[in-house]
């Protein structure tokens, strides 16, 4: 072998040797971002998850009584987990294809610090309410049935709904998920968009003057919804 080919075959293995160790620190570095990266975000994710729908529950129990309470006050349905899923799905591609988008961190504590407000305006909203609050809509007048207008409510007429919407889009600012982020708050709002005026009809037919008075006086809580 000539001296030619000894110099070539030394600059290429030095080329591989730095090359394979250019990989290995870069795989590094790479495991070790993703590693907390994911771990803080999803933890976040599933601790705001669980903490939302058994407190959902406990405090309906609470303030209802078990007898009265069933697992929908968990407020988990299809669409919600396949939502969720959904959320996942986009999280786990972006983190492994676009690794810098989740390394926003103001965005991400943005989104830490909606879950945290709409979390604690809906829980507000729950307290104060007590026995007239109630997961499904209420198309009969109880005894003890009360419009509530004091506390939280003086300011938005559906803070619970506020805090939801606000949770929910939240979520996905902190995992820096940009197509759920829009999903969560298109479907969210369209959602409110339908039940508020479907509640109020029978707010209206209990409450009569009392609750028209309310309502042209303090905003529904949900943006661009009456």
């Amino acid at each position: 072998m000539g001296k030619q080919e000894m110099s070539f075959l030394k600059h290429l293995v030095g080329d591989v040797t730095l090359f394979s160790e250019i990989i290995v620190q870069y795989s590094a570095y790479f495991s070790e971002v993703l590693s907390y990266t994911a771990c803080r975000q999803l933890s976040q994710m599933f601790l705001a998850i669980i903490f939302f729908h058994s407190s959902e529950y406990v405090l309906a129990i609470a303030i209802h009584g078990k007898s009265n309470v069933n697992l929908k006050s968990l407020l988990i349905s299809k669409n919600y987990l396949l939502a969720m899923v959904f959320s996942l799905l986009e999280y786990s591609i972006e983190i492994l294809l676009f690794m810098g988008l989740k390394e926003y961190w103001f965005i991400s504590n943005l989104g830490l610090a909606m879950v945290v407000i709409g979390e604690i305006i809906r829980k507000m909203a729950i307290i104060t309410a007590g026995e007239a609050f109630t997961h499904l809509i209420r198309t009969h007048p109880e005894e003890h049935h009360r419009l509530i207008t004091h506390g939280i409510y003086r300011f938005v007429r559906h803070p619970g709904y506020s805090g939801f919407l606000i949770w929910s889009v939240g979520t996905q600012i902190m995992l820096c998920n940009p197509i759920s982020t829009v999903l969560f708050a298109i479907v969210v709002w369209h959602f409110f968009a339908k039940r508020i005026p479907y509640e109020e009809y029978f707010l209206r037919q209990f409450f009569g003057f009392q609750y028209q008075e309310y309502a042209q006086r303090v905003l529904s809580g949900v943006p661009f919804v009456k």
